[in-house]
């Protein structure tokens, strides 16, 4: 048999919640109109990176497939030759797939690339109406061609492969900054 109190006060307790809450000024968010700017360390989504001269910087090790938690990243590597060359490297990623239906945007594959080819924007509307939109491929993950970028396959204009990952071929200075392995001093 319930008691005195669960038979009176606790339906008054639980309306309790719903007056207190109905008399309040109702926010409105108005997202798709307004929109806050992201952290500046926001994970968002993808992008592979190219070097000033316009090749990818990806060479198809598929690192960060393996480090992915998620298995959201599918990479496949092929050769570079002279006649097609798509990065200073000996080889690079011919398929590219990252599947933001499993991704959970955690950043480990970012951590895994030894040429920081790729990148977290703060881009965060991934959302669609259809699964396949939401498996990007490689021409949708390529940061865009900028002035002075050539679109690849094409010979190297930076140097030896050397110059391209010390970061010391005929670019400026910033994006030799950026090239620049982790760890290493300027000489």
């Amino acid at each position: 048999m319930a008691s005195l109190k669960e038979q009176l006060w606790d339906p008054v307790a639980g309306f309790g919640v719903t007056f207190r809450t109905m008399f309040r000024r109702v926010v409105t968010e108005e997202y798709p109109f307004k929109k806050k700017p992201t952290a500046p360390r926001f994970h968002g989504r993808h992008q592979l990176n190219r070097w000033p001269d316009g090749l990818e910087k990806c060479i198809g090790c598929e690192l960060c497939a393996w480090a992915c938690p998620a298995d959201a990243i599918y990479v496949e590597g092929a050769d570079n030759t002279e006649a097609e060359r798509y990065s200073p490297g000996e080889r690079y990623g011919r398929v590219y797939q990252i599947n933001y239906l499993r991704c959970i945007l955690c950043g480990l594959c970012i951590e895994a690339c030894p040429t920081r080819a790729l990148t977290m924007t703060n881009e965060y509307e991934l959302a669609d109406d259809n699964r396949e939109d939401l498996i990007y491929e490689k021409s949708d993950l390529l940061a865009p061609l900028l002035p002075g970028m050539q679109a690849a396959p094409h010979p190297m204009r930076l140097g030896d492969e050397k110059d391209y990952y010390r970061g010391t071929g005929q670019s400026s200075g910033r994006e030799d900054e950026q090239a620049r392995p982790r760890g290493e001093a300027v000489s």
